[in-house]
């Protein structure tokens, strides 16, 4: 079986740097906010194109703590609004009832999957703060229209840049694309860790700070306490595992537009609908998700020839027992993608033979 995604392949070539790190940090005697997370944390910023960036715990964590910190900073309250798409992965709304704000849902563009700024427009009330812009797949949200919202209306911008590595809008790297974004370093991710991880990144000197109190107790120093913070610290290991896998970035996303680009050249079966690639950036192809109305089938006859998909996502959130309030709501857009993506193999490493392959089977696919 083809994996869908095969992290043995895409640690391969830098395995024997991972082991000789892991090693010597073993017998460093020093784990956590240490020389390796602040070394990762320059570099990160710097190829982010950015002043600040705080490793954390994981991606949730990144953004519920840059809304957290805007609370501390009186720049958010309680029940304060933040515009959402509904079609996201549950994080992006568990970061923001986790921080006691409330998500509005929005329906996404239907060409690019990522929140459309005319429902954005429709959406903004007296209680609205911020708009969460999710870079889905690893394409960038149309930014401008964006902005003019903000700052027509005085609101704040979060990038959630989970999935969008590299990824650039007009020049402009994911990660300095809003007031502050929040990345996940998860193993599947362009940029992943042996592990959990995370990273906010931002211009905001003040914001930076807190954020960096906050993920650690709350304290900047030892027994100190300013806020009721939270452990949620990048460990030693995983940010020196980071900078290791930090200048492949742009090599490894060079390699996913590649496979992309056959994807998109070669796929003809109309059954199948490819994405839609914008023009006003750099598409780093996280995922390559497809539609196909009996989506079911379609992963049957795949795994059947012995190549594996994914879903992201099944059941948007809207739908989730988790957010219960809300099964009632609508998002047609929304639950359309939900019920026909597909997600095809693309990750570094993948032969030209394998992907080849994966084309001439879906060529072939009939209902």
């Amino acid at each position: 079986m083809l994996k869908f995604c095969d992290l043995i392949r895409v640690q391969h070539s830098l395995l024997s740097e991972l082991k000789e790190v892991a090693s010597a940090l073993a017998g460093s005697g020093w784990y956590i906010l240490g020389d390796n997370l602040q070394r990762f944390e320059q570099q990160f910023a710097q190829y982010c194109q950015v002043r600040h960036c705080i490793g954390v715990g994981n991606g949730l964590d990144a953004l519920f703590l840059i809304f957290r910190a805007w609370m501390e900073l009186g720049e958010l309250a309680p029940g304060d609004e933040v515009i959402v798409p509904a079609n996201t992965y549950i994080a992006s709304i568990l970061a923001v009832t986790e921080a006691g704000l409330t998500p509005v849902p929005v329906e996404p563009d239907e060409r690019t999957y990522t929140i459309d700024p005319r429902c954005v427009a429709a959406a903004i009330s007296p209680r609205t703060r911020a708009i969460m812009a999710v870079h889905l797949y690893g394409q960038c949200c149309d930014m401008e229209p964006l902005w003019d919202l903000a700052q027509k209306y005085g609101l704040k911008i979060i990038e959630d840049a989970a999935q969008a590595h590299g990824a650039t809008y007009r020049g402009k790297k994911a990660g300095s694309l809003g007031h502050a974004a929040g990345f996940s370093f998860y193993p599947t991710k362009n940029l992943g860790a042996l592990g959990d991880g995370g990273a906010v990144t931002t211009n905001d000197d003040r914001l930076a700070e807190c954020v960096r109190a906050l993920r650690n107790y709350g304290s900047h120093e030892k027994y100190v306490h300013l806020y009721k913070g939270r452990n949620s610290r990048l460990d030693e290991i995983q940010a020196a595992f980071l900078s290791i896998k930090l200048p492949y970035l742009d090599a490894h996303n060079a390699q996913r537009r590649e496979i992309a680009r056959f994807y998109l050249s070669e796929i003809k079966n109309p059954l199948v609908r490819i994405p839609y690639v914008a023009d006003y950036g750099e598409h780093v192809w996280h995922l390559f998700v497809v539609r196909v109305p009996d989506r079911d089938h379609f992963r049957r006859y795949l795994a059947d020839r012995g190549i594996e998909t994914a879903v992201h996502y099944p059941i948007p959130p809207h739908k989730q027992r988790a957010y219960k309030e809300w099964n009632h709501l609508a998002f047609p857009i929304t639950e359309a993608i939900h019920r026909e993506v597909v997600s095809l193999p693309l990750y570094p490493g993948l032969t030209a033979q394998e992907v080849s392959s994966i084309v001439e089977h879906i060529n072939d696919y009939q209902q």
